[in-house]
């Protein structure tokens, strides 16, 4: 069984041995006559030991006693604190007189005793005073680190809570407009129907391996494999309607973000932006290094909106769902920007810091 002191409380030892060692010493160097000679310095260390050293013994034992009386009410906490004042001048009287008797003879201690009766209890009092403060800066000092400790493990669980009830809100979203998309393929062509199912059963696959492993980040080239197999499912319902423009740097592929990222986005683009007219549209994917960012583009030719849009109009689930994630995930620092207006498209664009 191991016997270590904790950390902090061998820290808070380290500490008292330091300032009970400098008190000494200054003590000592006070009680030395450095002008005159009359006390020499061994002299003034005797009387350093013989007057601290009950006051460092008994130090100690103020701690659990400060301890246990901040956890009471302030009237029941004075009392005690006088209790304990009282007591550690009585047990600095018995300490002296026991050490002086066992040095000396027992009148030795009696005369100690008497000569010092007066100034050792308020002299106790005003040590116990002194080790009161002391000890009790250092336990609030230990809550206060323990409370912002935990405040920021609760802040840290939340925000993975968030998150991940946020990317769950994705799925649902996602496989009720895929499932809507093979109803109407089905009707249509049963071949590409079967063909549209394969890929849907590997896009499944992927959102539950993510579930699974529960990856807060993948690679940006796992990412954008996950949006081909999607955007090969809506060709099979849109066909030439849908038009997409790949421009993605090779430097950026191993890059991290986090899982569905792009997809809701593109998602987006092609439900609100392409599928409705009835030319369709052009889809534009983006992804490149500046510096510290990684900057990823999403962004369509279709009709545009206002932006900002009026308080009772609906951004899109997906599009809600990034900026969320992004205002609590990366620190802070992530950044998302829409650019659109009517009849000039919309576009998302995404700032992340690089991994």
């Amino acid at each position: 069984m191991s016997t270590a002191l904790p950390s902090a409380t061998r820290r808070t030892a380290l500490a008292y041995a330091g300032l009970g060692l400098l008190c000494w010493a200054l003590y000592a160097i006070a009680a030395t006559d450095w002008q005159y000679g009359s006390r020499s310095v061994w002299e003034g260390l005797y009387d350093a030991t013989w007057n601290l050293g009950p006051i460092l013994a008994l130090g100690p034992a103020v701690l659990p006693w400060t301890r246990r009386l901040q956890a009471v009410s302030p009237w029941r906490r004075l009392a005690g604190h006088a209790l304990g004042a009282a007591a550690f001048g009585l047990s600095w009287q018995l300490l002296d007189a026991g050490a002086a008797a066992l040095l000396f003879s027992a009148d030795h201690a009696h005369a100690r005793l008497e000569q010092g009766l007066v100034w050792r209890s308020a002299g106790g009092a005003v040590a116990y005073g002194v080790l009161v403060f002391g000890f009790g800066g250092v336990l609030h000092a230990r809550r206060a680190q323990a409370a912002a400790l935990q405040a920021a493990q609760a802040e840290a669980a939340r925000v993975r809570a968030e998150l991940s009830a946020l990317s769950g809100k994705l799925n649902p979203h996602f496989l009720f407009n895929t499932l809507n998309s093979l109803l109407m393929l089905v009707r249509r062509d049963a071949s590409r129907a079967e063909q549209a199912l394969l890929g849907f059963s590997r896009l499944m696959r992927h959102v539950l391996d993510s579930k699974r492993n529960n990856e807060e980040r993948v690679s940006l080239s796992e990412e954008l494999d996950f949006v081909r197999d999607y955007l090969a499912l809506e060709t099979l319902r849109l066909g030439e309607r849908l038009r997409v423009d790949w421009q993605v740097e090779d430097a950026a592929l191993a890059e991290a973000v986090p899982p569905l990222t792009l997809q809701p986005l593109v998602e987006n683009a092609i439900q609100h932006g392409i599928a409705p007219q009835v030319g369709g549209g052009t889809l534009s994917l983006q992804a490149r290094c500046e510096g510290d960012w990684l900057l990823l583009r999403v962004a369509d030719d279709g009709p545009g909106c206002p932006w900002p849009p009026a308080p009772t109009a609906r951004q899109g689930l997906g599009l809600g769902t990034l900026q969320r994630r992004f205002a609590l995930d990366f620190e802070g620092q992530a950044r998302l920007q829409v650019q659109t207006a009517p009849g000039q498209g919309f576009a998302v664009e995404l700032r992340i810091p690089r991994s």
